[in-house]
């Protein structure tokens, strides 16, 4: 085992982030190294470990030592089910990089999964491809964005109960509308505005583009509010923005963060190829 220690870590921002020491992840974590990672989890929220090569098996098998890989609704190009482990890029059907990518909803600010009945725990993506510079992806610490909340803010938000479906996002993002397949594979879902961390009990605001309206209000009143609530999480003092490094392996909690890709690079020149694996996550209280 490596000697790692928590002493070897570094903090990379007051919004959230550590760089991990370093450890091979194509090997199996000892039980030590494994609650180290647990440990920096919960504590720091994104994890980033650096100087990483690791084949789709490889980065699917450290995912299962942390939970149970979960499948994903949205269809290939050609129609088939996305595998779960699976490319992020900016490529368009016929493999080229562009502007107008096969889908583009991973440039809003959003929580990975909301519009599941169990939403997502943690997400994982590894570098495979970069551009020469940019094409950052930012997180917003949304329990950080709560406590900063007024009190009479916290109060008012306290009870309200939010909509989020994958036929929203399609809707929000503009992207290619959900068809009547997806629908009934995830329909409609309702979690509370200030959702409660399982693990840590810290409160969070629980938004994004996944978000379609606040039950009891009407469309234009619930986006007004949720858009200026994700703006205010998406605020400098609350955000991390990690700027890639080849080999890049990032973690983080769906619990206590939003997150969005960043297009500040030449989208129709340059490559950005990632590879994504989900762990499966729990129910909400209500």
């Amino acid at each position: 085992m490596n000697d790692i220690s928590v002493q070897a870590m570094r903090r990379l921002s007051a919004a959230g982030g550590v760089e991990m020491p370093a450890m091979d992840l194509s090997k199996p974590l000892s039980e030590p190294e494994k609650q180290l990672v647990r440990d920096a989890f919960l504590e720091h929220h994104i994890l980033v470990f650096r100087n990483q090569k690791l084949s789709k098996e490889a980065q699917a098998a450290f995912t299962e030592q942390f939970g149970e890989l979960e499948d994903h609704v949205v269809r290939q190009h050609d129609g088939s089910k996305t595998p779960q482990v699976h490319t992020v890029s900016n490529l368009d059907a016929d493999g080229k990089p562009s502007y107008k990518p096969l889908t583009h909803g991973n440039y809003f600010w959003h929580t990975d999964k909301s519009y599941h009945a169990k939403p997502s725990l943690a997400t994982l993506l590894h570098a495979i491809e970069l551009p020469t510079e940019g094409g950052n992806t930012q997180f917003a610490n949304t329990g950080l964005a709560y406590e900063s909340l007024p009190e009479e803010r916290k109060q008012a938000f306290a009870d309200l109960k939010v909509v989020h479906s994958w036929e929203a996002n399609r809707r929000n993002t503009k992207n290619k509308p959900a068809t009547e397949e997806e629908k009934r594979e995830r329909p409609p879902v309702t979690h509370p505005l200030i959702r409660t961390h399982p693990e840590t009990g810290k409160k969070v605001l629980y938004v994004g583009i996944h978000t379609s309206h606040i039950v009891g209000k009407s469309m234009e009143e619930s986006r007004e509010l949720l858009d200026e609530l994700a703006d205010f999480c998406a605020q400098d003092e609350f955000v991390y923005s990690h700027e890639w490094q080849p080999g890049d392996l990032v973690m983080w909690d769906n619990r206590t963060t939003m997150h969005r890709a960043i297009a500040n690079y030449s989208m129709n020149a340059e490559r950005r190829i990632l590879h994504r694996t989900v762990i499966k996550g729990d129910d909400i209280p209500h």
